[in-house]
Parts: C-alpha cells; sequence; structure tokens
C-alpha cells in the first residue's frame, strides 16, 4: 500500500534477479485492482485493472516490458471469480456477481461442463475442486432459500451426483427467498439490491426491516443470509440495498461515495425504503433500519438525519463520531488511513465536515428508540463510540436500550452471546414494528422489550 491509498506490484522474473515495480494502481483504482495469479510459462501475471476501465478487467501482465492485455471484461460489473487450471495455470471461466452470479467461458473444452453443472439444480455453483485426473469435479451451490449443496460431478458422462448438505436441518423448511432488486436514486444512479418477503404472507403493507450491509467497501449478494431469514421468519420484509461505495459495480459507482457518509449513500438507503413503499409491499410507518459496523453508523445516521422515516433502529457496534472513529483505529489498520481521509473525511482537516456527518452531534433530532450493542474488545470501532452515544443520549432524554458483550469484537461470535443478542434484537423489533417474536408467535405489540 502507498502513502496516497494506492497500491504497487513488485515482482521479478525469476529467482535471481531483483525485484521492480510492475505494476500501480491509484486510490480511485485501489478497489477495483490488484496481482491474481502467475500466468502459463511463468513470464506474465495475471490483474485485475480498471485503469482505463470503470470496470475491474481480467489481463495479463507481460513482466519483461510491463504490457497489458485485456482477457475479459464486463461493463457492468468488476471480475468476482476465477476458475484456473491447477497444473497448467490457465484460466479457464471468469465469474461476475452482479444480481446473481454468472460465467464467462474462456476455454471451451469446459463449456459443455458448465452448462451441464448449471442444468443440475437451482442455484449459482462454483466448482471447488477437482482430482488429478481432471475427470471429477467437486462443485458447490449457494441457494437462497436452504443449505449448500455439494456434487460430485463426473464430466465424461456429464452427470452429478449430491454428496450432502452444509446443514441438513435446513432443507425442507418454509424459508424465504431473495428476489433482486433496482431503483433509480434521487440524482438518477441506478442502485441495486435484494428484497426477501416472509413466506405464506400476501406482500402488501408489511413492516420492513432495512439491513445494512458493513464495509460499506463490501456489498451484499444473493444466497442464504441466516439473518435475513431470521427477520423474514418473524414476519418481515427485509430490504438489502448496494448502495453507492459496494463494490463490484465498478470504480465510479464506488467512488461516487467519496465523502458521502451520511450523505448520498444514506439517500440510496432512503431511496430504496421509498421504491419499496411505492411498490405497496412496505408500511412507511413500521419501517426499521438494522445494521453492523458502517451498517450500525447508518442506523445512527438514519434516526438522526431522517427520523420521521424509521420507526426504530437496532446498531451494531457502530461509529458515532466519524473523527474519535478514525482517531481510534487500530494499528493494522494505519496503511488504511489515506483510504479514510479520501473516503471518509480528514479528521482534523475536515473537522467541522465530519461534524455535520457524525450522528453523536444531532442527538437532538431522534425522536425514535434505539437499540445499541457493543463488543467490549472492539478492535475497530472502539466501545468508546457506543459509549459516549449512549451518554449523550440518556441526557437528552432519548429512549435508548444499551449492551455490551464481554470477550466480543468487531461483532458477535460466541453462541451465548448471539443468541442473547437476536432475542433482545426481537423483542425490540416486535414492540416498535409489530411483528413475531419467539415468546410472542403472533404479530402484534410485545410486553417485553428485552
Amino acid at each position: 500500500m502507498m502513502s496516497d491509498g494506492g497500491i504497487a506490484f513488485w515482482g521479478r522474473e525469476d529467482g535471481n534477479a531483483p525485484f521492480k515495480q510492475m505494476a500501480a494502481w491509484g486510490p480511485e483504482d485501489a478497489l477495483t485492482s490488484g496481482p491474481i495469479a502467475v500466468a502459463p510459462g511463468g513470464k506474465s501475471i495475471y490483474v485485475i485493472s480498471s485503469i482505463g476501465s470503470n470496470t475491474g478487467e481480467l489481463r495479463e501482465l507481460d513482466f519483461a516490458t510491463g504490457k497489458e492485455k485485456t482477457i475479459v471484461k464486463d461493463d457492468e460489473a468488476d471480475v468476482a471469480d476465477l476458475f484456473i487450471h491447477p497444473d497448467t495455470h490457465a484460466i479457464q471461466a471468469v465469474g461476475f456477481n452482479k444480481a446473481r452470479r454468472s460465467w464467462r467461458i474462456i476455454d471451451d473444452s469446459i463449456k459443455d461442463d458448465f452448462a451441464a453443472i448449471a442444468a443440475i439444480r437451482d442455484g449459482d455453483f462454483n466448482v471447488a475442486n477437482r482430482d488429478r485426473a481432471d475427470k471429477t469435479w467437486l462443485v458447490v451451490f449457494d441457494i437462497d432459500n436452504g443449505p449448500v449443496h455439494y456434487y460430485a460431478f463426473d464430466r465424461t458422462t456429464k452427470k452429478a451426483q449430491l454428496l450432502f448438505v452444509n446443514r441438513k436441518a435446513l432443507s425442507g423448511l418454509a424459508l424465504a427467498s431473495m428476489k433482486p432488486i433496482s431503483f433509480k436514486a434521487r440524482d438518477g444512479l441506478t442502485v441495486q439490491g435484494y428484497l426477501t418477503l416472509p413466506p405464506g404472507v400476501e406482500p402488501k403493507n408489511l413492516p420492513l426491516v432495512l439491513n445494512v450491509h458493513g464495509g460499506p467497501w463490501a456489498r451484499d449478494s444473493w444466497g442464504y443470509d441466516g439473518e435475513v431469514q431470521w427477520l423474514a421468519n418473524r414476519g418481515y420484509a427485509v430490504l438489502q440495498i448496494n448502495y453507492r461505495g459496494s463494490t463490484g459495480y465498478g470504480k465510479n459507482f464506488l467512488n461516487a461515495a467519496n465523502r458521502e457518509w451520511g450523505g448520498k449513500m444514506h439517500d440510496d438507503l432512503i431511496d430504496g425504503v421509498k421504491w419499496t413503499v411505492d411498490q405497496g409491499i412496505a408500511d412507511p410507518k413500521r419501517v426499521g433500519i438494522f445494521g453492523g459496523s458502517y451498517g450500525g453508523y447508518a442506523t445512527l445516521a438514519g434516526l438522526t438525519f431522517t427520523p420521521d422515516v424509521f420507526a426504530c433502529g437496532v446498531d451494531i457496534v457502530g461509529p458515532s463520531n466519524l473523527i474519535t472513529f478514525q482517531e481510534t483505529i487500530p494499528p493494522y489498520w494505519k496503511p488504511l488511513e489515506p483510504i479514510l481521509w479520501q473516503r471518509v473525511g480528514h479528521p482534523q482537516k475536515d473537522a467541522e465536515f465530519l461534524k455535520s456527518r457524525s450522528p453523536l452531534f444531532h442527538v437532538d433530532k431522534i425522536v425514535k428508540p434505539l437499540l445499541i450493542a457493543q463488543g467490549a474488545n472492539d478492535p475497530r470501532v472502539k466501545k468508546s463510540e457506543s459509549l459516549q452515544m449512549v451518554d449523550a443520549l440518556k441526557k437528552a432524554g432519548k429512549v435508548v436500550e444499551y449492551v455490551e458483550y464481554p470477550h466480543e469484537g468487531h461483532g458477535f461470535a460466541r453462541p451465548e452471546n448471539r443468541l442473547d443478542f437476536y432475542g433482545r434484537a426481537e423483542h425490540f423489533l416486535a414492540e416498535h414494528l409489530g411483528g413475531r417474536s419467539q415468546d410472542n408467535p403472533k404479530p402484534g405489540k410485545s410486553n417485553d422489550s428485552g
């Protein structure tokens, strides 16, 4: 990583040659570029690069000349997956993750295999491994309403045998389906995401939970999501939005989020809620916001900057002050500081701007109930981020519930803590949105907020 937030790749042609810089990507391309693998023959390397392109393209970089040639690209999505032959090291297929995973065949010798695999069942597949003879492949299918399925695929017969599923207890359950959606944000940008509806319920005027992914330089993808299934089981429509700044959609979409924490990134979330309401799916008076890390920040921002949109919020390890958040990052994040300065704002040079985007300084605007959950040993978002928000809310006479888990970091890993948190959260949501909870299986108000 470079001091400006970019990245540089160094390599050498053989074990006796000196290292030299082979490629460099500036901060605007750093999150959509990088080295992948040595190409056949050892004289070049595969890279993903968005220099001169909106999306991350698969290219081959010559060690000696430094010249690149494009192998495959997509105008809408970055390269996401590679299928590489284990012996020849040749790339045989390239995957793109748009609304769903899709494959672009490079090596025609596997074209019929991929076609036969795609016909095995509904879902998105990947080839996890293969035998030495390259006759049997281990194929993995992700689905949105059940466990992961593993198959042995015979390349000779083009037949597949189911080996096992990763979580057998999920098989046969009435789980919810995840539907890709897209809408136009207020500035005309196309934003994509996923909508999951509770099974067996008319999709009309439902309570809605906006489930905001963390990162923010990450994304939601199609497939089984236990948290989403839990919410749908409790009677909520669940909206996941890949707001600007989410990865996979090219650098223009990603860089459109620069200095937009609490700004246009938040507008995308609100526009998504409006889209769902306009479709007649969501009850505008029963919308909650829920998320961790950046999603926790988005929850605080939602109740602060758009207090009329949400009936309640659940913040998990979310930053409340964008200045103190950056001043307390862990040592292993230090190389990321230039990226934070560029994409969020500089804690000293942009202090007033960051205060305007920090929920801590606007607690007077919060009028809806809030649940805040924090890991006591979180190295990325210190517990002080939650504590200072709780203190400010209490001083302002606001309704807030705070729970802190010892021996937890950035999120909750221990089963007993996860069960406790989700129990509290479902009671909280049931009380304020009217969904179900384990102790109150019929929709309606709960007598116990946890």
